[in-house]
């Protein structure tokens, strides 16, 4: 019940509602806080122009405005005078809820003092009334023209001569703000308390009302009339109140008579003076207790819609909270993962670091052994330099010619050589200084730059559109989306189908198409399809599995050979070969090459029994077409039976001979020309495939354990025209076997 609170409590004041009024804006407020909040119109508005001017705009049926009584609250003092704006520029400020509150207006200087006195009083006599504020005075103090503003719509509503004792009380909104109050065993707040409420210390009996001390000393002195009224403590109070029956709602219209009846069209409960002479005399009505119980029910009815829709929010906050621990968990996780990324990308950056330097310190020895060698190379040239120069001088100072012609050749080519050895190059250093190195970090920085997050997750589950997937004959169209707030890349979908009888899953579609339309399924027959997504990171999760129907048969299950009627299909252009002309809605077909070419029927089937024929339109220089089924990956270019993916019988004017994987058997006598009728009856529940040439079969059984999926198929060169029949029934010499164990057919 604490959720109930907001529910009963006013929205001016901000506390539970106290003698609370219904607006004609079906919300309510307290008595003394409308009072408080009646807002005086220009006296140059009357009511009747108010009324005709805000009639076309506004949605309720606003009452007149001419002025308020107060003489019902006079003798408990709880009928302050209205609160009207003297100046409707400066409200007070705003009330708990938001409100802005027009504070009382003082009454004129010169009448102030005469309209406190009685009109039997002497101006210097005490008043005898025992109220701050006699009823004359409160009368006088109201404008003509007032209106209210309901603090919650903001609708202006006018008040006629009632006052606010035009609105009606809304005595159930009392009993349970009472109820509440007592459940909670919430003190008793005085009701004359214009700000916060203080706690009651009495209530008298005959005004009704709670006091405080302080407005029991101002509002309800004993003496005068209010002597005589009786005060108890607020707790037996309550009791008292409990105890007493409640009050008749009375018409707000004629105060004396209760209510008794509901006005259909202006959804109010009206007395008997009310449907007589009223505005609601023309009205369609209805009694008051069938009407109580009808809305009980239509109440009680939304009540169960709205319980519906409150246990779905308290679900879905459920939700949302465990998404916030989950949030959160996922964000330290996150953050781990990103913290562990970053250190091993700097680990990765130190261990570079490392090895750069290896190369630095490696380049740096090198060349310090370069020059180092060259140093003690050129030092032991230059000691032998000089010792050869210092050799020769003081050979020169020798005065013997003979002895120094027998050296001197010597010498010279000793010195001519040294000084050879001195030569270009010698004395370059073979190494420079500076290192030949430079650190291209530029890729890198860039590389740090774009460092950034990306989708590595695998896509969510896709969810399949059921709106728009649907079967027809043999085929089923589905479509799916990812899920609305799912932001991971996808980089295609996988659509699986299983095999119509409960089979495993195999793959028909892989693309990046959110639609997708797969043929050749078996008729009447129950299809589970499923489809997941997958971008760079994997392959997501699957949806949810959808089962879809195929055709039915539409015969009854008594005679099978009837249920061959219902393949009907015609050759697939898609899959011809080029040099195939089909025409009559590909059902004619021909050859534009004297080679022979393949043509295939567009539906598929691998299981039931199927029946159909082929009329021969034109038949020149005897060719040899050939008749039967075949995979999807057949040859296509040579006759039909040459490779181990087709079996067929193949025919001129005189015989025919059964082929498959090049393997000619089973010749027979008899031949076609033109008008002739080749027919193909394929029986997966005994697995076997027979020829019939003009309604008479071609041999025997020409093959035998066949299983799997197999098209129709024919090949043919340019002398050749043919017409394909399909729906037809099973001719009559045929016994067909037991069927298959799902009772398909198709």
């Amino acid at each position: 019940m604490d959720e109930m609170e907001e529910e009963l409590k006013c929205p001016v004041c901000g506390s539970f509602f106290r003698e609370p009024i219904i607006l004609p804006c079906s919300h309510n407020i307290c008595l003394a806080c409308a009072r408080n909040i009646l807002v005086q119109t220009p006296d140059a508005e009357s009511p009747q122009s108010a009324r005709a001017s805000g009639s076309a705009a506004s949605d309720y049926d606003y009452l007149d405005l001419d002025k308020m009584s107060l003489y019902s609250e006079a003798d408990s003092g709880y009928g302050s005078y209205g609160g009207f704006a003297s100046a409707p520029t400066t409200p007070c400020p705003k009330s708990p809820n938001g409100v802005r509150v027009f504070p009382p207006a003082a009454p004129p200087p010169q009448q102030q003092q005469h309209h406190l006195l009685p009109p039997t009083a002497a101006p210097g006599a005490p008043p005898p009334h025992p109220h701050p504020h006699p009823p004359a005075m409160m009368m006088m103090m109201i404008p003509r023209n007032a209106c209210l503003t309901c603090p919650q719509c903001h609708r202006s509503l006018t008040l006629d001569e009632r006052g606010l004792r035009g609105f009606p009380k809304n005595r159930v909104l009392e009993a349970v703000v009472e109820r509440y109050q007592q459940s909670k065993a919430a003190a008793l707040r005085c009701q004359l308390c214009e700000k916060s409420p203080r706690e009651a210390t009495v209530l008298c009996e005959q005004c009704d009302v709670f006091y405080c001390d302080a407005c029991r000393v101002r509002c309800h002195p004993p003496r005068g009339p209010l002597a005589k009224h009786r005060l108890v403590p607020p707790a037996q109070g309550r009791i008292s109140r409990r105890a007493s029956p409640r009050k008749t709602s009375t018409c707000t219209e004629h105060e004396l008579e209760n209510l008794s009846m509901y006005c259909v069209q202006c959804k109010t409960p009206v007395c008997y003076q009310c449907l007589e002479e009223g505005r609601h005399s023309t009205h369609e009505v209805k009694a008051l207790g069938a009407m109580w119980k009808l809305h009980k029910e239509q109440l009680s009815q939304a009540l169960n819609v709205l319980s519906d829709r409150a246990t779905e929010a308290k679900e879905f906050l459920v939700q949302l909270r465990n998404m916030v621990q989950h949030i959160q968990e996922n964000g330290v996780e996150f953050e781990a993962c990103l913290v562990a990324q970053c250190d091993a990308l700097i680990e990765a950056l130190n261990r570079r670091k490392a090895q750069l330097l290896t190369r630095v310190n490696k380049e740096h020895e090198h060349k310090l052994k370069v020059v180092r060698d060259q140093i003690s190379h050129c030092t032991v040239k230059l000691r032998q330099t000089t010792g050869l120069m210092e050799y020769c001088l003081e050979v020169i100072k020798e005065n013997d010619p003979s002895g120094f012609l027998q050296i001197s050749d010597a010498l010279i080519r000793r010195v001519h050589m040294t000084e050879g050895q001195w030569g270009k190059g010698t004395l370059t250093p073979r190494m420079t200084s500076d290192f030949d190195l430079t650190l291209d970090s530029g890729p890198l920085l860039q590389t740090i730059q774009q460092l950034d997050f990306v989708q590595m997750k695998v896509p969510a589950a896709p969810i399949l559109q059921l709106e728009e997937c649907c079967s027809q004959t043999n085929s089923a169209t589905l479509s799916w989306k990812q899920p609305p707030l799912s932001t991971i890349a996808v980089d295609g979908y996988i659509l699986e189908l299983d095999d119509g009888s409960g089979g495993q899953f195999r793959e028909v579609y892989v693309g990046t198409e959110t639609i997708c339309t797969v043929d050749g399924l078996h008729f009447n027959s129950t299809y589970k399809a499923r489809v997941k997504a997958f971008n760079s990171s994997g392959v997501g999760q699957y949806s949810k599995i959808l089962v879809m129907q195929t055709s039915e048969t539409g015969h009854p299950p008594c005679d099978i050979k009837s249920l061959a009627t219902v393949a009907w299909f015609t050759f697939d252009p898609a899959s011809a070969h080029p040099d195939i002309i089909l025409s009559n809605d590909n059902l004619t077909i021909t050859c534009n090459s004297y080679d022979d070419r393949v043509v295939m029927g567009n539906t598929a089937f691998s299981r039931g029994l199927h029946y159909w024929e082929i009329t021969i339109d034109r038949y020149d220089n005897h060719p040899d077409p050939a008749f039967g089924i075949a995979r999807g990956d057949v040859l296509k270019d040579v006759m039909l039976g040459k490779d181990d993916k087709a079996w067929a019988m193949y025919v001129d004017n005189n015989r025919s001979w059964f082929m498959h994987n090049n393997s000619h058997t089973n010749r027979t006598d008899g031949g076609i020309g033109k008008g002739a009728t080749v027919g193909v009856l394929l029986d997966f529940a005994r697995g076997i495939l027979l020829f019939l040439i003009n309604d008479e079969q071609q041999g025997p059984i020409a093959f035998d354990s066949l299983e799997g999926l197999y098209y129709p198929a024919i090949s043919l060169n340019r002398n050749v025209q043919v017409t394909l029949h399909t729906g037809l029934p099973i001719p009559d010499f045929y016994t067909p076997g037991e069927s298959d164990p799902s009772g398909s057919v198709c």
